[in-house]
């Protein structure tokens, strides 16, 4: 940009008033908020359904990952009570074998 150029933008700026550079920047962050929407393939107008259905989606993965854990933790605990609870009526001979 040359001496001049750079000059008549500095110039141009000084003569927006607050309301006229708030509104700049106002339209300026929405055109960049829809081409982000539109890069991710959310034009349509639907962006927040979309993006409501995708959180919904999400929550309800941790929610079965979390009851996954939940699931195998119980098991495992069980397993290991049911293993002592044999190994202990074996030693104490629970179950026939002899006098």
């Amino acid at each position: 940009m040359t001496e001049k150029g750079k000059a008549a933008l500095v110039e141009n700026l000084l003569v927006l008033s607050r309301e006229d550079f708030e509104d700049l920047l106002d339209r300026a962050a929405e055109r960049g908020a829809e081409r982000c929407l539109s890069h991710l393939g959310l034009e349509n107008g639907h962006a927040a359904r979309d993006i409501r259905e995708l959180r919904d989606l999400v929550d309800a993965w941790r929610d079965a990952r979390r009851t996954a854990w939940q699931v195998f933790v119980r098991v495992l605990t069980t397993g290991v009570l049911a293993a002592l609870l044999l190994g202990l009526s074996v030693k104490m001979k629970l179950f026939g074998g002899g006098p």
